[in-house]
């Protein structure tokens, strides 16, 4: 009973770790996030850390993985049902948007917030590795819809129709982090 206990504690710190510092690497960017201001943000000491992560490069990189992760599992389920390619494609795109406004602190953490590659490369493997993957999800909905017919003509490359609907959908989620006070229309309209 005490082991299990224990168990829960040490899993629901782990959680309360990452929450807090994809909060702070969000707000303030990886760079200026010291392991120390994740350790005040839990209130911890710094060296509890360093008991569940190597450093602040596994705790990113973990992140990343849990994040693409999460949205792969969304697009993907969309992606392998029966519907009409034309609808899957709508409502792949729709969950990429929603995912994106439901988690702006993820959203922002892999998409918003600038990185050197330099010195971070367990990050960067994590976003090629897994970015791969999540974005393979749109390149392969992009291919059907083009073998369907549902694009126009001139359109043949599927890498560059997922990358222009990459580029539409994640300029609404920027902006809709960013520009919380602009008058937007209602969301869904605008998401249609």
């Amino acid at each position: 009973m005490v082991s299990k206990r224990r168990e829960l504690y040490r899993e629901s710190l782990r959680e309360e770790i990452l929450s807090a510092a994809r909060q702070l690497f969000a707000i303030h960017g990886y760079e200026a996030t010291s392991m120390r201001a994740i350790a005040t943000k839990v209130d911890c000491s710094p060296g509890i850390l360093y008991h569940y992560f190597a450093d602040k490069q596994d705790i990113m990189a973990l992140l990343v993985r849990e994040t693409f992760a999460k949205l792969s599992t969304r697009l993907n389920a969309i992606r392998e049902d029966n519907d009409t390619v034309s609808a899957r494609m709508r409502r792949g795109l729709r969950a990429y948007i929603e995912f994106g406004l439901e988690h702006p602190h993820h959203y922002s953490l892999l998409f918003m917030r600038p990185m050197s590659p330099e010195g971070n490369e367990r990050i960067f493997a994590a976003f090629q590795e897994d970015g791969t993957r999540t974005f393979g999800c749109l390149r392969a909905m992009s291919t059907e819809a083009i073998q369907a017919g549902i694009v126009r003509a001139e359109i043949s490359d599927p890498a560059e129709l997922a990358q222009s609907l990459w580029v539409a959908i994640h300029g609404m989620v920027s902006l809709q982090i960013a520009c919380e006070l602009f008058p937007w229309i209602e969301r869904s309209r605008l998401v249609d």
